[in-house]
Parts: structure tokens; sequence; C-alpha cells
């Protein structure tokens, strides 16, 4: 059975409405095709008149070098040829008499014959490149030598200049003299360019290029060509219409991106087709007022538009028609009046404050709720206005001893119509109250979470620091991979807490920076060696460059410090699986009292959520590994940390690149006595061939620092003797030296001969290298020392003389730095010391010396005092054997 459509008006009003649409899509989408292909076809011809104008461009910058370096060099060079002739037409102007007549030329001011020989060549060369073309072309050569303006153009000048005084040709001349003088003057501008142009009496479009060369000892030479353009742009593009505009210079496009080089822009009212000259800084603007694109689409699509808009009047007429047959009487409003009343009255019923609108030309309220029903009888309206329009439609009123606000408003439809809202401002204090006692109750519920915080870190702190104990020891024993993921797990609980802890004292204003003086190179040391297990694992490079001395003292929180670069560092171990991180200290020009500390990983960098964690803790999900995941606190915490020390902290992540962490801080620098004392290596030459550029520069600079003297490959004399070898390849290694490393928990010999040290750990590097030279003094003394010698060194030759004037000097500085408690100090002098005793062969006075030694690593400062008391009555009986 044939389904058969129910002809109903409302059927009938949807057919001419989905074909009305349809109507309206079509005549769209016919106006859209129309209008993007004339914009195409712009786009396209833009296109064109760019590459022709570059090209015009690229020729003459090519005839502008010819004219300077071939004709104008050439004719300053050459002996004039007495041949020429000029005619003076007025003072200052000049006309070169010559056979061919394509160009004329001029020349404005004082000069010499070499000009005018200079003048016939370009008029020459231009007579030639000029010959074919039919366009206005003109050149001017403003002349370094002696100031004068040459004008050489196809014009015909002679009769210019003659017949129109002080009008065209002087005007013209004047402003491009003013133009290549300001070019030459501009020291920073080799080329410029200058907007379109129109040349009046020739109906000639053209920009001008202005090229400067400067001459040492000479005013800058300028070459400036004036181009036409008529002959380029279309017939069908007014000239009138386009604009040469100055922008970045932006990179050459190729062929295939020639077409994305010309844009559509909308400038209110005109639409702009821009087109960019590659190898400049112009861009060739097409301006089309949008009145002028609707004239053109109109005008195009004149038949099919009439036909549309005939079907259109025709469907609307067929769909009235229709209705009016079949007109069905309209549906009763008034239930939806009635609704909407009902809704206004329940929304104003339903408001907290008093709402009345009264109409004062009528004396009736037109709209009010209970509570303004309940005011109205004690309000006086008409005073009420007169004084709201004196304080800005607000007022205070007491009504039955509680306190209203009442604000006043004017109807913007009606002017006798009065809006007023009134508000009880005695429950919104007991609102306020309310509010109080809750931000109360809400305070004391943050301090006692934070009492707990603090509790619970400190309860569990105890036991985790045991049990991280043991897992030390027992990874010292067991190698095992299971073993050292337990302490790496244990370490990180063990570092959550800490955190905890300290942002919870951060957060109650418990924690202040402790400071104190402390050795920025042993801060350095630990961070170093305490990352070095995580490093190892996971097969990374770790570059500490220290670029200050390393015995400068800072006066500041060490803790904090630590507890920082540690945290930032253990965070760029997380998110770096290859390559390295390079820690740099440096100071700040002229600001010797901040450090600047830079950490820099190249790891896969941080995302946005990671970043996100700097202003709040756990905000976004860290990056992890499989040996654990970064702390999301650990950013807030470091943030608020440094803030605390009056610094600064700034992270840039880059994607698969890596993040930077920049820390700023004020430590100041201990000033200390200048004392001239000898340095702990002066005297010895080490000889570095290291490969790594920035282990050469660390370990150099440890080096000079400790008083030695660095020698490279290059700069080895040959046959010059060094002390030492230091380097990174172990295929090198040959006498007394030492091999670098990352990976190295201190140092370690590898023979009698060398050892194997981490040049990251600067304590480790100084011990292997005074290790290495005790050594090799006591091998020479065995070698030179006869047994009689040997048996008594101190007596025989100048050995006694040298003791008597260095080691009891020495023995004071211990008592001094001791007492001081200067360890770092106090360990380079014992260290010195006891290179003294073993270079004598003194082994009771060498034992001290390692036993205080060992006590200054554990700061034992009354073993440190026994023990200096020893050496102390040692030496002063050596010195009564002596002097016996």
């Amino acid at each position: 059975m044939l389904y058969k459509f129910p002809l109903t008006s409302g059927n009938v009003t949807r057919f001419f409405v989905v074909f009305n649409l349809v109507l309206l899509l079509a005549l769209g989408f016919v106006v859209h095709n129309s209008v993007n292909a004339w914009l195409t076809e712009k786009r396209y011809a833009m296109t064109d008149v760019a590459r022709a104008m570059q090209k015009r461009i690229d020729a003459y910058r090519f005839a502008t070098w010819q004219i300077y370096e071939n004709l104008a060099t050439s004719a300053a060079g050459s002996t004039p040829t007495s041949s020429l002739q000029e005619t003076r037409l007025r003072p200052d102007v000049y006309y070169l008499e010559k056979t061919r007549r394509k160009t004329e030329a001029l020349i404005f001011g004082s000069h010499d014959s070499s000009t005018l020989d200079m003048t016939m060549r370009m008029s020459s060369y231009l007579d030639t490149l000029w010959g074919a073309e039919n366009p206005t072309w003109s050149m001017y050569f403003l002349n370094g030598q002696d100031n004068s303006l040459i004008m050489i153009s196809t014009l015909p000048l002679k009769d210019m200049a003659t017949r129109y005084k002080e009008s065209a040709i002087s005007s013209l001349v004047d402003g491009r003299r003013a133009e290549m003088l300001q070019q030459a003057n501009a020291l920073d501008e080799r080329e410029s360019f200058s907007p379109l142009r129109h040349l009046s009496f020739q109906n000639d479009h053209y920009f001008t290029v202005r090229t400067t060369f400067n001459q040492p000892g000479h005013l800058a030479t300028v070459v400036a060509f004036d181009l036409p353009i008529n002959d380029l742009i279309p017939q069908n593009m007014p000239l009138e219409n386009f604009q040469l505009r100055q922008v970045a210079a932006l990179p050459s496009s190729t062929d295939q991106e020639e077409a994305e080089n010309s844009q559509i822009s909308l400038a209110n009212p005109n639409l702009e087709i821009a087109a960019t000259l590659p190898s400049t800084s112009l861009q060739l603007v097409y301006r089309v007022p949008v009145t002028r694109l609707f004239i053109d689409t109109l005008h195009n699509l004149l038949w099919p538009l009439l036909s549309n808009l005939l079907l259109f009047l025709l469907s609307l007429a067929g769909m009235v028609l229709l209705r009016q047959q079949s007109l069905r009487p309209s549906e009763n409003q008034s239930a939806e009046l009635d609704s909407l009343r009902v809704l206004n009255e329940e929304i104003v019923a339903s408001l907290p404050v008093g709402l009345l609108v009264y109409d004062f030309a009528s004396n009736r309220t037109l709209l009010s709720n209970k509570i303004a029903e309940h005011l109205l009888p004690h309000l006086n309206l008409q005073k009420i206005i007169n004084m709201s329009d004196q304080h800005q439609g607000v007022l205070q009123a007491t009504i039955n001893n509680e306190v209203y606000e009442i604000r006043h408003a004017r109807s913007m439809l009606s002017p006798h119509t009065q809006l007023f809202m009134m508000r009880d401002q005695d429950r919104e204090l007991l609102v306020n109250k309310k509010l109080q006692k809750a931000q109360q109750v809400l305070d004391r519920n943050h301090q006692m979470r934070q009492q707990l915080l603090q509790n619970l870190g400190h309860a569990i702190n105890v036991p985790l620091e045991k049990m991280v104990a043991q897992l030390v020891q027992l990874s010292q024993h067991d190698h095992n991979e299971a073993v050292l993921d337990v302490l790496d797990e244990s370490q990180g609980l063990s570092r959550l807490v800490d955190d905890i802890v300290l942002l919870n004292r951060l957060e109650a204003h418990d924690w202040s920076p402790d400071a104190t003086v402390f050795n920025l190179q042993e801060l350095l040391d630990e961070i170093a060696l305490e990352s070095l297990p995580l490093m190892r694992r996971k097969g990374l490079s770790l570059v500490v460059n220290n670029h200050q001395p390393n015995d400068e003292m800072r006066f500041g929180d060490r803790r904090a410090l630590r507890k920082v670069l540690t945290t930032l560092v253990h965070y760029a171990l997380t998110t770096t699986r290859w390559g390295k991180i390079s820690l740099d200290v440096k100071t700040p020009e002229q600001h010797a009292d901040r450090l600047s500390i830079e950490l820099v990983d190249t790891g896969a960098g941080l995302t946005v959520d990671e970043l996100a964690n700097v202003d709040f803790p756990f905000l976004g999900d860290t990056s992890q590994d499989r040996y654990g995941q970064a702390s999301g606190m650990a950013f807030f915490l470091c943030k608020q940390l440094c803030k605390q020390m009056g610094g600064s902290l700034e992270i840039v992540a880059k994607a698969d690149i890596g993040t930077r962490y920049n820390i700023q801080l004020p430590l100041a620098l201990e000033q200390r006595s200048v004392e001239e004392e000898e340095k702990i290596l002066d005297g010895v030459t080490a000889l570095v061939e290291i490969a790594m550029e920035d282990v050469h520069k660390i370990v150099c600079r440890h080096l000079e620092n400790w008083g030695a003297r660095c020698l490279t490959p290059d700069e080895r004399i040959s046959g010059q003797d060094h002390d030492v070898l230091v380097t990174d390849d172990p295929a090198k290694l040959t006498g007394w030296a030492l091999l670098l490393a990352e990976d190295e928990l201190g140092h370690h010999a590898l023979n009698d001969q060398q050892y194997r040290v981490n040049f990251n750990l600067s304590s480790a590097l100084l011990d292997a290298l005074l290790a290495l030279i005790e050594k090799q003094l006591s091998h020479d003394v065995m070698e030179d020392n006869t047994e009689t010698e040997a048996a008594t060194p101190l007596m025989s030759g100048g050995y006694f003389q040298l003791f008597t004037e260095t080691v009891p000097d020495d023995v004071k500085r211990l008592y001094t730095e001791s007492a001081e408690k200067d360890y770092a100090s106090l360990a380079q002098t014992a260290h010195r010391l006891k290179g003294v005793f073993a270079m004598l062969n003194l082994l009771p006075g060498k034992q001290l010396c390692e036993e205080l030694e060992q006590h200054i690593n554990v700061c034992d400062d009354s073993n440190i005092t026994n023990t200096t008391s020893d050496i102390d009555a040692y030496v002063n009986q050596l010195l009564q054997q002596g002097n016996q």
C-alpha cells in the first residue's frame, strides 16, 4: 500500500520552509564559490606581481653593485677624459652633454672632472640597461667624495630643468637628497625601500631602492633607483589600490610555498590581499573595498540571484495562500501570560531582600513582596528619593529598632516608576558572626592538623631512620638488587616524611633560617656523594661545576640549602633516563653576597601538571622511573625554602630537551683575615690531559686554587718535567698519575703510582693528589739518600733548618685553627705536616698527623686538642735533639 503524504497546514509549512532553506543554502554556496574564485584569482595575481617585483629588486641590486664597484671606483682611480662637456643650467645644476640620448644626466653641487667622467660611465651603462625599456627609470648617486648628487633618468631632464624652474625637478631632487642623507646617517641600515609613489606628469607608479656604501675617511655613498611597477600590474587591478609596507624580514619561500606567500585579511572597511617579497622586508598589499567586492559579486551572479529570489518569493506566496485557506484559530495566550505572572510573583516572593516597585504617577504599588509590604507603612518614599540622590542611591534607616539598608533606582522605561530594595543589616551581622565562628573552628582544625602531622612525623622518623641505617649496612655486605630497591624505597619514604614535617613547619610559621658559616665546596661534595648510588644504577653522568674558590666560606642556612639541592637533584635523576645532569654554582657580577645555582638535566622535560606543583603540592601527577616516583611536594617545598631564605626558584622545562632549575640565594661571603700562607700544592706541576672540556675546566680550577701549576699537552715544552699526570683516558696512564671518573665513591689506588678518583669530589681529589705526592716524595728520598742519611734525615744537609722554619709555625696554626673550629683549614695544615714528617722519614710524627686527621673528620674536639699537644711535644723533642 502506497504511503500518502497528508496535506495539512503544518506539513505544507514544513515543506516550504525546507524548500526555502535549500534555496538559501544553494544561493550561499554559489556566492561562496564566486567570492572564493575571485579571491583566488587575486591571490595568484598578487603572487605573480610580488615575484616580478622581487626579480626586479634583485636585478637592480646587481646593477647597484656594478655601478659602485666597477664604474664609480674605476672612474675615481682613472685619468678624466678632457673631451667631456657639461652645461650649467642653474647655480649648482649641470647638464652632461652626450651623443646617445636614451638617458640624460644632471649633476647637483660642486664637483670635479672625475665626477663628470664617472657620470658619463654610469649614463653609458644605463643607456645599455634601459635601452629596450619604455617606462620611466631614474637613478640617483650621492657621491661620498664631494657630496654631489648625480641624477640619471629617461626623462627629458634638460627641458624639464629649463622649463619648470624650482618646481618638479627641484622638489624631486631635494626629496631624494634628503632621503639619501638620512640613509647615509643610519649606521645600522644598509638597504631601505620607500613606499609606492606616483609620478604625476607621467602617471607612473614606482618605489625607490636605496643602498649605502661606507668608505673609510669619506661620507657614505648612497645609490638609489626608482623602479616602476606599471608594467607589472594587471590591467584589471587599479594601481591606486596598491600599497607597499615595511614589515619584519621574512625567509625566502620555495616554489612549493609561493602560494602561501600571500594572505587575505579584513581591515574594515577594506579587504586586504598581501604578498610578501621573500628576500626583503616589504609586503605588497592590494586593498579592495568590501562594497566593491559586493558589487562585483552581484554583477557576476545577477541572473542566479534573480532566479533564486523569484523562487523564494513564489514559495512564500504559496505558503501564505495555503495557510490562509486552512487557517486555524490561534491558541489562547492568556494561559501563558498567567503562568508568566505567577512565575514572576514567585521569584519576587522568594527574594531574601525586600523589593518594592512604586508608580508615583498613579500612586500605586506595581510589585512587592512580604518584606516590602511589612516596611511600607513606616517609610516616606518621597523623602527616601530626595535623600538617596545625595548619597548615591544608598541609605540606612531604623525601623522598629532594626537597621535596614535601602537602595533606590529609577526605571529607564518609565520615569515615574521607582525601584526600592530593603536589606536587613542586623541579619547580615548575625550571619557574619556565624562566619567568624566557623572561621575560628577552621583555624583550630588547621592547628590540630599541623600538630598531628608534626607529632606523627617525629614518631615515624625514629623507627624509619633505624630501618634505613640497617638497610645501608646490609647493602654494603650484600649487593642484591632487591636489597637496593628496598633501600631506595625506604630512603624515599624517609625523605617524604621529612618533607611533610618541614612543610608543616613552614605553613605554621614555625621555621626560620638557621644561619651559620659553612664551606660551599664541602656541601657540594656531600650532595654529589649522596646522589652517586642512584646515578650509578641509572647510568647517568653528574658534573658539579663550582666557579668559586674551594675554601670560600658562606654565611647562611646550610641545612636548608642542602635540602633544596638534594631534593632537586633527586627529582632530576628521576626524570632523566639518559644523558647528564649539570650543577653550576656562580656569583653574579657586582653581587658577591649572592649565589646563582643552576641545575640542568637532559631528561624528557616536565609536564604542565608537574609545573603546577610549584604553586601547590600534589596538584598534578609526577614523573616516575623503575626506581621510584618523584615527590609531588618537592617543587613547592623548595620554592618555600628559597623564599624563606630571601631567594627565588625558577623552573623552565622544554619537552624532549630537559629542565633548567635556576636558584638565586643571598648567601653572604664570610670575610676572612688575609694571611699570606703557602698553598697546599705550591710547587706542584700537573700535566692535564682531559678530553671533556667541562671536566678539564673543573679540575684545572681545583688545582689552581690549591696552588698547583697546570699544563696541557699543547702548552708543554718538549722534555718539560711534571709531577703528576691527570687524565680521564685509561690508555694514557703513565708514571705518577690520577685517573678521573664520575662513578667513584672517593678514590682508590690502582697501583703504587696511580689512583682512580671522582672529579666531582674535591676532597677526594685533594686526598688522592696528596697521597700520590707523599708516595712520590718518599720514593725520591729513598732513592737519593744514602743509608746513613736515611737513618738521620733531619740532621743531614739543610733539613733541620727547613724543619725549624716551617714546622713550629704549623703547630701554632693547629692550636689557632682548633680553637676557631675551622676544620677545613685544620685538615689542610695537618696534611701538610704529615707530608713534612713523611719526607723526613719521621714515622711517629706521621702517625700522629694521621690520627689527627681522623679526629678532624668526625669533629672530635677533645681528641683534636690532645693529639695537637702530642704533636707539639714531639716537635719540641726533635728541636732539642737538633740543637745539641
